[in-house]
């Protein structure tokens, strides 16, 4: 996804940017599964592909204007900047919301940081977190192929009843928080139809 681990920033983020810059990895027939922005992403990936099928997991689909106040402030703060891997690693693990779930020291968590100049940095560019609201009931509405929408029961991102309104499947996964992906891959594997690649 641009702006995050070591895929190049855009000039500006929006749903659609970002899907079109993920598109090429969609071939027919492909089964998209994406997680919180990235569900967002492959909902809108999903009504310009032939995908076989998509999975929106843990999507935030209620903002309030606090929320999207946040984000703004969020996309327009400088890059902070560490003396040590160790210090950007652990800021991404508490960013990401994966402290306590991946180790410091394993290569996914690297990849959540770089280095320039002598200093560490998150990989992740600052201003994605501008791309604003999704519209989820267009967004839900706009794919061919089987949506099906996603949370880990505890996720605070977002509720059952919250993307049950928008009038398709919903799983829960029971035990599980906002990263369910991380804390149980084989729940998440599971979400995925059996056809398609």
């Amino acid at each position: 996804m641009p702006g995050h681990g070591g895929s190049a920033p855009l000039p500006a983020y929006t749903f659609d940017a970002l899907a079109e810059a993920v598109r090429p990895l969609a071939e027919p027939g492909t089964i998209v599964l994406g997680h919180s922005l990235g569900g967002v992403v492959a909902l809108a990936l999903a009504a310009r592909s032939e995908v076989a099928a998509v999975v929106g997991l843990g999507i935030k689909v209620v903002w309030t204007e606090d929320d999207l106040e946040r984000a703004r402030g969020l996309s327009q703060r400088p890059v902070s900047w560490f003396a040590s891997r160790e210090e950007a690693v652990a800021r991404h693990l508490r960013v990401s919301g994966l402290a306590g779930l991946v180790d410091p020291d394993s290569p996914g968590a690297h990849q959540g940081v770089r280095e320039e100049g002598g200093k560490w940095r998150l990989a992740l560019d600052p201003r994605a977190f501008g791309v604003g609201a999704p519209d989820m009931t267009t967004l839900v509405a706009r794919p061919t192929a089987p949506v099906t929408l996603a949370r880990g029961e505890h996720d605070p991102m977002n509720t059952s009843e919250q993307l049950h309104q928008l009038g398709t499947p919903v799983i829960t996964l029971a035990g599980l928080g906002h990263n369910a992906h991380v804390e149980s891959p084989r729940d998440c594997m599971a979400l995925l139809p059996r056809s398609g690649r």
